[in-house]
């Protein structure tokens, strides 16, 4: 879906640029962090997604003719404008693994550039890892709450815009199966799936008539919606009269769904019904506003749902609807940079840094990440990010650096992932995380620390900028 081009921004971010511009912001050395200030959904952790995205956008990020000719319909300069018609991004780009498990209050990704390239990609690496990284945590969630059912995403129709299709990928990431989403399905490699809406039944004189249109057609992969009419009187019995009419050609009826109703009620009784009749190897589907609550009383029912498609709440993020995801400027001019606030929360990191993750010796997750400068090899205590009296020493801990350049020069430095690959590794990761951590009410607080040298560099730079205002 090629639609963004450097127009995919926001104003201010290019009145930013041409200023920068007129200041040799070429020459201008500058580093941005993106983190999170807290995860989604009250959990305890979230899955990092959209990298892959990203990097195919920042090798191909220009402005093409139709761009130069609306900005300089918006009062820019030809100068600036003549920039941007050359304009490629040359920076470097250091990033935690896409699909790995990350957490609040810590680098995620580093910018390394110019200040005018750094700028100009900040909304859009945004809107690609915030949305995604969010979407992505709530699959895994759901993933979670149904770890042997077959998960299929059905949320298109409700996502916002054309949101769905990069709602689509991320949810392979977090653990789902697959998608009714086609051009997602094309462009990702992603297993599509459907089965039939209501209206094809209606469009029929009678539902078993529209059974068996469909089983026709699709004699390999038909799945028969049985609740428009009534689903135990009506939906379910033409359906087994399907099936067997499918048994005498020589093929198998492959499931039906539900899409109405108390859903673990409907299931155990058509499970019944379809096994009475030797039918046995039909699939049960369920969807329906489904999220990782509703699939987590399904199943503790004893519902017999084998597939679940999920919609509305999985592609917008429901109830979170966004991650809170920033941008922050750490390092410009030879010198680290500090955001200061009255919340302690939001005071930035200055510098530029590393994270590593702590494991014991048996390469067991401790339940800690450690950020430190980037010139830190490793470190052996850690302090709490805003709280002065609380710290943690480790002296046998292994440290994995989790910030690995991922672009250099504006190229991507390692070989394209499949999504299949980065699902395989954002499994590996979760199951590295605790169940303390995973669990949806009141999880465990993964530590997130800083080196002494950190500590010590923000407390010296908020020191510095409280003179300044006295």
């Amino acid at each position: 879906m090629d639609i963004i081009s450097g127009t995919y921004t926001d104003q201010y971010q290019l009145t930013m640029a041409q200023v920068y511009f007129h200041n040799n912001g070429t020459e201008q050395e500058a580093i941005f962090d993106y983190f999170f200030r807290k995860s989604p959904f009250d959990g305890g952790y979230t899955i990092f997604a959209g990298l892959e995205n990203l990097i195919d956008i920042l090798e191909g990020l220009s402005f093409s003719k139709k761009d130069i000719n609306f900005l300089k319909a918006q009062g820019f300069d030809i100068k600036f404008l003549q920039y941007l018609k050359e304009f490629k991004f040359s920076g470097k780009v250091y990033s935690v693994l896409e699909g790995d498990i990350v957490f609040p209050a810590r680098p995620v990704v580093r910018i390394e550039g110019n200040i005018i390239e750094a700028q100009i990609i900040e909304t859009l690496l945004l809107n690609i890892l915030n949305f995604q990284s969010l979407i992505a945590t709530k699959a895994s969630r759901i993933r979670l709450a149904a770890p042997n059912q077959t998960l299929i995403d059905f949320g298109m129709r409700r996502a916002q815009g054309l949101g769905s299709y990069h709602a689509s990928r991320a949810a392979i990431i977090g653990g789902f199966d697959a998608s009714s989403h086609v051009m997602a399905g094309r462009d990702f490699d992603i297993p599509v799936s459907g089965t039939m809406a209501h209206s094809f039944i209606q469009s029929h004189e009678d539902e078993l008539t529209a059974f068996r249109t469909f089983a026709k057609s699709r004699p390999n992969d038909c799945v028969l919606l049985v609740d428009t009419y009534d689903t135990l009187k009506s939906g379910i019995p033409n359906a087994i009269k399907v099936a067997k009419e499918m048994e005498a050609n020589g093929h198998q009826l492959k499931g039906i769904r539900l899409d109405s109703g108390d859903l673990a009620y409907l299931a155990k009784k058509s499970r019944k019904m379809l096994d009475q009749e030797g039918l046995d190897y039909v699939k049960i589907a369920a969807s329906n506003q489904l999220d990782e609550y509703v699939v987590k009383s399904l199943l503790e029912q004893g519902a017999p749902i084998d597939v679940m498609g999920v919609g509305t709440s999985l592609v917008t993020g429901k109830p979170d609807a966004a991650l809170d995801g920033v941008y922050k400027l750490a390092y410009t001019k030879g010198k680290a940079r500090i955001k200061l606030s009255e919340n302690k929360a939001k005071i930035t990191l200055p510098g530029k840094k590393q994270v590593f993750r702590l494991r014991d010796d048996q390469q067991q997750l401790i339940g800690a990440d450690v950020v430190t400068l980037e010139d830190e090899n490793s470190v052996h205590e850690m302090h709490h990010p805003f709280e002065a009296d609380k710290s943690l020493k480790f002296s046998d801990c292994q440290q994995e650096p989790l910030l690995k350049v991922v672009m250099k020069d504006g190229k991507r430095l390692f070989k394209k992932k499949s999504l299949k690959e980065i699902q395989k590794y954002s499994k590996e990761r979760l199951a590295e995380l605790p169940i303390e951590y995973k669990r949806f009410d009141n999880p465990h607080i993964y530590k997130i620390g800083l080196s002494k040298n950190l500590m010590n560099l923000r407390n010296t730079f908020i020191s510095e900028e409280k003179k300044k205002t006295l």
